[in-house]
């Protein structure tokens, strides 16, 4: 059972054992970061838009009272058995997310920390306020014991309000997240049990959490991972953390990744028609991936041919028949030699035609008998060769338009147009920002071999509100531009990836130190900065040092990525004096 567990869970810390060995609590202090402070200055607000960010990761606000409404009609309709399953698992991810963001944003914070964060991120999280009795871990023995007292449980209040006290311990979802990021961090999975709970009339809610080693039967405890279910391990692989590739491994151009609901109807839809010999129609704006969708498409199909991809818009018209459909020796001045065309070297796989919609009307008429009569005839040939061809097509034009302007034959768009998969633009999928911005992040830091720490929280605000007009293709360049300009070992500045691109000018908060919302800089206040010393140097203007220093500061905390401690030394002052003088901004 032990090694199963393992095994499960294996993919999920394959670099925590690098960085987290063995520590305790004793081991913490009042000092040690990631403090309250730091993870609060993660929580970022952008309510134009209506997105509020815990650094990468988009989360919600939720009433309480709703959720507990949506908690009660779960239990209501499933039962209380399913219902359980659900939220642990629902925790259980949130855990595991939480586990990521800290390993990845603090990687050389003490170990004994790094667990201690997660019970700050809880409370962060409005869920529970966690005390911290003691807990110990060795990563390398893949062992963990811990005990912690629960307060204010939001789902112990509204188990309550519903139901009343029972005979039962109800923090479920808080449990799926102890169990989420302790096992992510240790390696190999550790339960936790709530043994004491306020809904059966304790003072507070007691929670033990020990390696599965440590107890003697988690068959109940686990129940909702159902480790040996395929659908369940398909479920919780899903999370981005459990998809991520090391750098050796990183591919540009291979790997489809998302998570937002724009992405996962277009590769749902792809994954119904795969296994299918349909004729397949990608719509979208260029630089969306319509051409990996449709190489996707072919690995899922049936099909053992190549895939051939052709642009009908890279060449000339008098050259793409010859190109589509071959050519016989002699059929015109230079046509020294028969040759094959994309149908015939496709044959038994998939050619995809990219911007269909610039085929000539010639094309078009001698594509729609290759498709209809699954045949066809080189340039200057006689003779019909068969071919045996899933056609995948894609435009970046709307082809309905097209047909009433007389561009385009309305019977080869019927038949092109058999199963439409949409490719929303890059815009419309604002979750899969950040797992894009590491992909293509790690993949180009190895190909340039460039070693830049990551990214500056205005560098990834920059990128999560910019309109991406270029789409994914926009964002890879943003990214390439931003490895290969920044400093090695630094931190890649918001105008390390930005040159002459619009940046909107959004409203973004993020929470201070004294729990408000503050308005984070942009590149336009940096640039400011700038600009008035310049024009103080020329005798142009007069100069407010006070303003000037708090600018300063301000940009060494967002260079620092919100760490006070990093910010200080930046600027040669303690952590106390740059929080001082931080306070003295005026409102």
């Amino acid at each position: 059972m032990t090694n199963t567990h393992r095994i499960s869970l294996a993919d999920m810390a394959k670099e925590s054992r690098k960085v987290l060995l063995k520590g305790s609590s004793k081991e913490l202090n009042g000092q040690h970061y990631p403090s309250l402070d730091d993870l609060t200055e993660c929580l970022s607000f952008s309510p134009g838009d209506g997105r509020i960010w815990l650094e990468d990761q988009r989360m919600i606000l939720l009433h309480s009272s709703s959720f507990g409404l949506l908690r009660q009609e779960l239990i209501d309709s499933v039962g209380l058995e399913k219902s359980r399953d659900i939220l642990t698992r629902t925790g259980y991810l949130s855990g595991i997310r939480d586990a990521d963001l800290i390993r990845k944003r603090w990687p050389d914070a003490e170990p004994a920390a790094i667990f201690e964060a997660g019970t700050r991120l809880h409370g962060l999280e409005g869920l529970v306020k966690v005390e911290t009795v003691h807990f110990e871990f060795d990563t390398e023995k893949g062992l963990y014991h811990g005990e912690f007292l629960w307060h204010h449980s939001a789902e112990v209040e509204e188990h309550i309000a519903a139901y009343g006290l029972g005979s039962a311990p109800v923090c479920w979802m808080e449990l799926g997240y102890a169990i989420g990021y302790v096992s992510g961090l240790v390696g190999s999975l550790v339960v936790f049990r709530e043994v004491e709970c306020q809904s059966m009339g304790h003072s507070v809610c007691r929670v033990i959490g020990k390696s599965v080693e440590l107890w003697d039967s988690v068959e109940e405890d686990i129940r909702f991972l159902n480790v040996s279910s395929k659908n369940t391990k398909k479920e919780l692989k899903s999370a981005p953390e459990f998809e991520s590739v090391t750098p050796t491994e990183a591919s540009e151009e291979t790997t489809m990744i998302g998570v937002s609901a724009a992405f996962s109807a277009a590769n749902h839809a792809l994954q119904k028609v795969a296994p299918t010999s349909a004729t397949v129609l990608f719509t979208g704006e260029s630089g969306a991936g319509k051409e990996l969708f449709a190489s996707m498409l072919h690995q899922f199909s049936r099909q053992t041919g190549p895939f051939i991809a052709f642009n009908c818009a890279a060449l000339p018209e008098n050259l793409l028949e010859s190109e589509l459909f071959g050519v016989e020796k002699g059929a015109f001045t230079g046509a020294s030699h028969s040759r094959p065309g994309r149908f015939e070297r496709a044959n038994g796989g998939t050619l995809f035609l990219d911007e269909i919609g610039t085929l000539n009307l010639t094309g078009q008429g001698k594509l729609l008998r290759a498709l209809q009569e699954k045949e066809i005839e080189r340039v200057g040939g006689i003779s019909p060769i068969k071919i045996n061809v899933r056609v995948v097509a894609a435009t970046n034009i709307d082809l309905k338009a097209a047909v009433k302007r007389g561009e385009f034959r309305e019977d080869l768009f019927f038949r092109l147009n058999v199963f439409p998969i949409h490719l929303p633009p890059l815009r419309e999928r604002k979750a899969d920002i950040p797992l894009l911005v590491d992909h293509f992040y790690r993949y180009f830091c190895q190909l340039h071999q460039r070693a830049p720490t990551g990214f500056t929280q205005n560098a990834r605000r920059g990128l999560f509100n910019y309109d991406f007009p270029g789409n994914i293709r926009e964002l890879q360049n943003l990214i390439e531009r931003g490895v290969i300009a920044s400093e090695e070992h630094e931190l890649i500045e918001l105008h390390h990836l930005f040159r002459n691109e619009a940046i909107p000018d959004e409203v973004i908060y993020s929470v201070n130190q004294q729990g408000a919302l503050s308005q984070a800089q942009t590149m336009q206040e940096s640039d400011d900065v700038l600009a008035r010393i310049s024009q103080f140097v020329a005798g142009e203007t007069s100069l407010d040092l006070e303003a000037l220093e708090l600018s300063l500061l301000q940009q060494a905390v967002d260079s620092a990525e919100g760490n006070l401690s990093e910010a200080a030394r930046r600027v040669g002052l303690s952590r106390p004096q740059l929080a001082y003088r931080l306070k003295k901004r005026p409102n």
